[in-house]
């Protein structure tokens, strides 16, 4: 089984189709490698396109220890791409991905030559933050004490879980089957290290409005906790487009595989040819 090493010795499991210009997808907290098939078909006709697992997610290694940082995540994608000899790729992410995403277009944005950034920023609201960082420490002991599987009962009742239940019943049964098996320990790490623990997107405003890497924003209009954070976004990324899935929730590349299919493809075509600008710094937000 092909894995790339982190540099904590992690392995990371990844898969790749097609070729061309690479194209990473990086899956959200609910899902694993296997969640990006429909994009891996379609866009790999055109691109070089890579899925993996997440550290704490099999068939990638499961740590033990305080390794399940925002950090660790995103140096863990940058390992896949050093390991297959990628300079640079289009990073597309989704929610946990999506954050992940935005944290290499930060720190290292040399390696990117787009974002695409569904779902993100759950959690970031500063006015609730304590509450969803204790939500989260309480959600990692329902995994270590309930199990995968009876967690997996509870997530896929969530409002902007609903919306994939409504469009594609067979679908949504499909994905919480995948997240019933999912390991608990890594489950829980990464809920209290990563999705306890990563800094608000609000806070991270002066560092954004200097990134230029195109980013294209997807949200769902059903999807409540990201609309916010989607908006802030747009309104401080010097060259992101914004786009909202109607009658929408959380699992956007699962829930319109064809919508989200042809947005990424129309947004790294058109990066790809140089026709997604940056704007002008004044229109930009500073405050």
């Amino acid at each position: 089984m092909p894995h790339a090493t982190t540099r904590d010795d992690v392995r990371i499991y990844f898969e790749e189709a097609g070729q061309g210009t690479p194209i990473i997808f990086l899956h959200e907290f609910a899902a694993d490698y296997t969640n990006w098939e429909p994009q891996m078909r379609y866009l790999s006709r055109g691109h070089r396109c890579i899925t993996y697992s997440a550290r704490g997610y099999a068939p990638s290694d499961v740590p033990d220890g305080e390794v399940y940082t925002y950090k660790h995540f995103y140096t863990d994608a940058l390992a896949v791409l050093d390991h297959l000899g990628i300079e640079r790729a289009h990073l597309v992410g989704l929610s946990m991905g999506a954050y992940s995403s935005l944290q290499i277009g930060l720190n290292a944005p040399q390696r990117a030559l787009s974002m695409t950034l569904a779902g993100v920023g759950s959690g970031s609201e500063l006015e609730t933050l304590d509450a969803w960082r204790k939500q989260c420490r309480a959600n990692a002991e329902q995994f270590e004490t309930l199990g995968s599987a009876e967690v997996a009962k509870i997530t896929r009742e969530a409002p902007s879980r609903i919306p994939f239940l409504v469009k594609d019943p067979r679908g949504h049964a499909d994905f919480y089957v995948a997240l019933a098996r999912h390991d608990a320990k890594g489950s829980a790490n990464t809920m209290r290290g990563f999705q306890g623990g990563r800094p608000s997107i609000y806070t991270l405003a002066d560092a954004i409005r200097k990134v230029a890497t195109p980013a294209l924003i997807i949200c769902g209009d059903e999807d409540d906790p990201c609309i916010g954070a989607s908006l802030f976004l747009k309104k401080h990324l010097p060259a992101a487009g914004l786009a909202m899935f109607p009658k929408s929730g959380h699992v956007l590349n699962l829930e319109e595989p064809a919508l989200f299919n042809e947005s990424v493809e129309r947004f790294v075509t058109l990066v790809e040819a140089g026709r997604w600008p940056v704007r002008d710094p004044r229109s930009l937000v500073a405050h």
